[in-house]
């Protein structure tokens, strides 16, 4: 299983959300990928409007601690995925793909959700294509 790595500062909302619609699609394809998320400044809990938006999908978040992105995680993920986070946090920007027009989940929450569940979608089939 490959590991798809999603990232945003907090690791509370964007690559909470991508991750969770990535997962979710992952299975349903039957694809050899699964998704992760971490934060180059995690928070100490995920956003509660993230949770609540997913939660009215069926997804269930409330569990979840974010947490600070390792360094063997951007070495070893198959992708890398920023979502606000700037390349000198990163350490290493190979391999990384950037989805800077995601609005910020606290001035657009739908917006946000929309924009991130577009680009999954984009990259599943992209994956997908890819078998």
């Amino acid at each position: 299983m490959q590991t798809i790595l999603f990232l945003c500062p907090h690791n509370a909302a964007k690559s909470v959300i991508a991750a969770a619609y990535f997962n979710a699609a992952a299975r349903e394809k039957r694809l050899n990928y699964a998704a992760d998320s971490a934060g180059t400044e995690p928070s100490d809990t995920v956003s509660p409007v993230v949770a609540q938006m997913l939660s009215r999908e069926g997804i269930d978040v409330s569990a979840y601690q974010p947490r600070l992105v390792k360094p063997e995680e951007l070495r070893t993920a198959a992708r890398i995925v920023s979502i606000g986070c700037t390349p000198d946090e990163l350490g290493s920007t190979e391999h990384v793909e950037y989805w800077d027009d995601v609005p910020m989940v606290s001035q657009n929450p739908e917006g946000a959700r929309e924009a991130i569940r577009t680009h999954v979608s984009q990259l599943i089939a992209e994956l997908s294509n890819a078998r």
